[in-house]
């Protein structure tokens, strides 16, 4: 059986899943390295205060913002979990212990404020995240499972999430398995419930498969297998358009009237002053994929000195910057791999306008794993020995 077009293989796992979380922390070369999921990249006020007093307080003083739109801490002492997490536990960052990897959701950037989309996919994200982390059987979904809301606009659809939801008219939503239209339909109320089924549905098929895959594209014949156990039909759609290289920049007018200011963070690095700083600016802010932070609902008299403040710490408005062409892997001396600073290098090449005029994406790299690679056309830049190897696709 293989209803759907497949997609490019991707290799066998040997091993169960060690994605960190909250709560399982990784062990880098700098101390510890927790991940916190956002769901829908979603933070209010409060949850950033709290994650910029706990990177000072117990990490290294920055958030890093991951290629999912959710967070990570390092330089975390040992036994820091704990207190870790009672601090997220009590902002709200931490409703399951049990399901708190799993809980990797991206969606539409903006969906419901600015136009573009069929719908406001936000309820979808709170329903989504409720019902998986109230089923104690998806608490077994590997961390590195991914879903995809996207409203219409296409903006996250093309980033191969595990499972997914695109709205493809106000009353008309397709269901996406592993970056390819499964050809299963639901109304906007019912489809939160199908995709909770595909997740379920993953599942059992690895355990079927006797694998121990992470995503579904690992699977033999996933997303069609787990279409059929969903009663999907013989033929089904091709794979979905690739997302966006880089999202918007800039400031985006919003249905409401207000403003929506889109700020890229070089490198992906959030200091904890920059936190409190956005805290300070507005009631909620959405993270992105593209490593960017979006804030929302800006009165028209406070748009350009909120970009004026945003842009004096770093952060990026300028859809010509340099800044938007790079990204990094974390590099030496956080991970003991690395045989380069990787982070400083690519600064540099920044800072003194050595990247390829051709606007060429491009991620640094300090050893052959590739950690953080974005999806799309990438040049990469990879670290040897005896210096920089670069490899364009």
């Amino acid at each position: 059986m293989s209803s759907l077009l497949p997609l490019p293989s991707a290799p066998a796992r040997e091993r169960a899943d060690a994605c960190p979380g909250a709560l399982q922390t990784h062990a880098a070369a700098d101390g510890g390295l927790a991940r916190v999921r956002v769901p829908g990249g979603t933070l209010t006020a409060d949850q950033l205060r709290t994650l910029a007093a706990a990177a000072r307080d117990l990490g290294n003083g920055h958030l890093e913002l991951t290629s999912r739109g959710n967070l990570q801490l390092r330089g975390l002492p040992e036994g820091a979990e704990a207190g870790l997490g009672d601090r997220l536990a009590a902002a709200g960052l931490l409703p399951s212990a049990t399901h708190e990897r799993v809980r990797n959701v991206l969606a539409s950037t903006l969906s419901g404020r600015t136009p573009g989309g069929h719908l406001d996919v936000r309820p979808w994200v709170r329903g989504f995240d409720a019902g998986l982390s109230g089923d104690p059987l998806l608490a077994g979904l590997p961390g590195r499972f991914l879903a995809t809301l996207d409203d219409g606009r296409g903006d996250v659809a093309g980033l191969h999430g595990d499972v997914g939801l695109l709205a493809l008219a106000p009353d008309t939503v397709a269901l996406t398995l592993g970056g390819v239209d499964a050809g299963l339909r639901a109304r906007p109320a019912d489809a939160v419930a199908l995709a909770l089924a595909a997740a379920r549905a993953f599942l059992a098929e690895r355990a079927a498969q006797g694998s121990a895959a992470w995503r579904l594209a690992e699977l033999a014949d996933g997303p069609a297998r787990v279409a059929a156990r969903l009663g999907g039909p013989v033929a089904a759609g091709a794979p979905l358009p690739a997302a966006p290289v880089t999202g918007p920049v800039g400031a985006a007018g919003q249905l409401d009237g207000r403003t929506a200011l889109l700020g890229v963070v070089p490198l992906g690095r959030l200091s904890a002053d920059q936190a409190d700083l956005l805290a300070r600016l507005a009631a909620e802010v959405q993270l992105t994929p593209w490593r960017s932070v979006v804030v929302p609902d800006l009165a028209e008299d406070d748009v350009d000195d909120a970009a004026v403040e945003l842009h004096r710490t770093g952060i990026v408005f300028d859809e010509a910057s340099p800044w938007l062409q790079v990204t990094t892997c974390a590099g030496r001396p956080g991970c003991a791999r690395s045989l380069a600073d990787v982070r400083a290098d690519a600064t540099a090449a920044v800072t003194t306008r050595a990247l390829p005029a051709d606007g060429a994406r491009q991620h640094w790299v300090g050893c052959e794993r590739r950690c953080g690679r974005p999806q799309g056309r990438v040049v990469d830049v990879v670290a040897t020995p005896t210096g920089y190897r670069i490899e364009e696709d």
